[in-house]
């Protein structure tokens, strides 16, 4: 099956990355976008799993799609955005950097109004640092070097990805500049890899990078390595696996991008998903060349769905319509997010469409949020939602 995407009936080419016009050079980092974002809440709807064959009672699996939620768990309006702090800790994958933050007392200044663009390090990232030198920037008598390199993470203003790919760089907090580099459809500031973008907050956007970035003047002032050179973690990363990328940071190297499958069962929040591609005998297909667009469901997104929903589709006697579910979360092309907010819908692997909607400055897809964009994989793209899709 091949979907293909559509704006108001006419076929449309994707661009890798479509860089609107906004008026403005890189002093204007201010400047908003339509084109782009995603809203970081949950809530929403959900539906009973009925799809087009229906399972009955066999499992409650026999409900209709209700727009309006009654047939499932979960209904309710979207929670109020969290502050760029809050944000990064609920995610679960920043503690290093909730860490950094306390010790280097920024977490007022992150919570307060802003607005600010945080390029924020993984745990992974700060893990591809040489050992201990996160133990050494955590110490108190590193506090400056520490809140110099965390404020070279930050940019005032909010800045969505449609924005970031038409920048060459970009002044941070810290004072320094940061170099962001757009080749194909992968976005690098510094050396550090965009692996994730748009993760909005009351005070600003959150974009998830692979690598820590450090500060040229730190870089060209160190010189010692391991675990007591802070100032040296660029001459150290050799010794992690990677250059220092022109003394800005991103010690270790970047890490090689995965398949959409590794990608998701990496990320540690799609466990049910993986499980229900694997009953579905979808994984060959998504590890195929594509490229392919998948609105990935979360783990919490399935959990919304009526007891016994979800064992029930797995069962071998719904194989076809659980494939069929899984299908309608997919699209043929490897969709960004700065393409997807032009679209009404799109026809899914499944053969029906989907319903995109901007609203608020947040993106729906049928009734779903999505609420990460961009999820970059070798191919395709994944974007994150917060209920599971179903077919008509």
């Amino acid at each position: 099956m091949v979907g293909r995407l559509f704006v108001r009936g006419r076929g449309l080419h994707l661009a890798a990355l479509v860089m609107a016009v906004c008026g403005g050079a890189l002093a204007q980092w201010s400047c908003s976008s339509s084109s782009s974002g995603t809203v970081a809440g949950t809530g929403g709807t959900s539906a009973g799993v009925g799809g087009k064959t229906g399972a009955g009672a066999s499992g409650g699996s026999g409900g209709r799609a209700a727009a309006g939620g009654q047939a499932g768990g979960g209904a309710g309006d979207a929670a109020a955005l969290a502050d760029i702090v809050d944000t990064a800790v609920a995610a679960g994958s920043f503690k290093t950097l909730a860490a950094a933050l306390t010790a280097a007392d920024l977490v007022t200044t992150l919570k307060g109004a802003g607005p600010f663009t945080v390029f924020a390090p993984t745990d992974a990232a700060f893990a591809k640092l040489p050992a201990g030198t996160v133990d050494t920037l955590l110490k108190p008598e590193n506090k400056k070097t520490l809140q110099a390199i965390l404020t070279y993470h930050v940019v005032s203003g909010k800045v969505l990805a449609a924005d970031v790919v038409k920048l060459d760089h970009a002044t941070t907090v810290e004072g320094e500049d940061v170099t962001i580099t757009v080749s194909g459809t992968s976005v690098k500031v510094n050396q550090a890899n965009v692996t994730a973008v748009d993760v909005r907050a009351s005070n600003g956007v959150i974009h998830v990078i692979d690598s820590v970035l450090l500060p040229p003047s730190l870089a060209a002032a160190g010189a010692g390595g391991g675990a007591s050179g802070v100032g040296g973690m660029a001459g150290a990363s050799g010794s992690a696996g990677g250059a220092a990328g022109s003394g800005a940071g991103g010690a270790g190297g970047q890490a090689a991008l995965k398949d959409i499958v590794d990608t998701a069962v990496a990320a540690g929040s799609f466990k049910t998903l993986a499980a229900a591609l694997t009953a579905a005998d979808l994984v060959t297909t998504l590890k195929g060349p594509g490229p392919f667009t998948v609105f990935a469901p979360t783990d919490a997104a399935f959990a919304k769905l009526p007891a016994g929903t979800l064992d029930t589709l797995l069962k071998p006697e719904n194989k076809a319509m659980l494939q069929s579910i899984l299908e309608y979360h997919v699209v043929a092309g490897k969709v960004l997010a700065a393409d997807v907010v032009k679209l009404t819908h799109a026809t899914t692997l499944e053969g029906q469409d989907l319903t995109i909607a901007v609203v608020n400055g947040g993106v729906t897809i049928n009734d779903a949020k999505v609420i990460t964009a961009d999820v970059l994989a070798t191919n395709g793209v994944i974007h994150v939602i917060d209920t599971v899709l179903l077919p008509k």
